[in-house]
């Protein structure tokens, strides 16, 4: 989930860089999507510690603190180590199904020329005409 990429391409003052990368999924309208974020140790004048968080070359907002759904923008949203998104709509993607068959005629329908859809009355001789030894 975390990686130092130390002091390559950094801003102005960053100490170090971390790359954390996250899966959200909204409990109001179940929006699923993942981030990756590049997370800069800066130190300010007085010497206190903070950090920026930067995704897609902006600095954003924490997304631990209030994150937001970016489909209906509600603020119930779970948060969860990344890939957990990916692996659930790679899982539910459609899956190629063969056509089915079509209706199942049984020998007693085929001997007695009803079509599909139409009622048969079954007798019990129907019925028990796969188990007659034939002869």
């Amino acid at each position: 989930m975390s990686e130092i990429t130390g002091q390559t391409g950094l801003r102005s003052g960053a100490s170090a860089v971390v790359d954390e990368s996250y899966s959200f999924a909204c409990m109001r309208c179940g929006h699923g999507w993942e981030q990756s974020y590049e997370i800069e140790h800066h130190t300010d004048a007085d010497g206190h510690e903070f950090v920026l968080y930067v995704a897609n070359g902006r600095v954003v907002p924490s997304p631990l603190s209030q994150p937001a759904c970016q489909n209906c923008e509600g603020h119930v949203v779970r948060i969860m180590r990344a890939g957990q998104v990916s692996s659930v709509q790679s899982a539910a993607r459609p899956r190629a199904v063969p056509p089915t068959a079509g209706p199942v005629r049984t020998a007693a329908e085929e001997r007695s020329g009803d079509r599909p859809g139409e009622h048969h009355h079954w007798h019990l001789s129907d019925l028990l005409h796969p188990f007659r030894k034939a002869g």
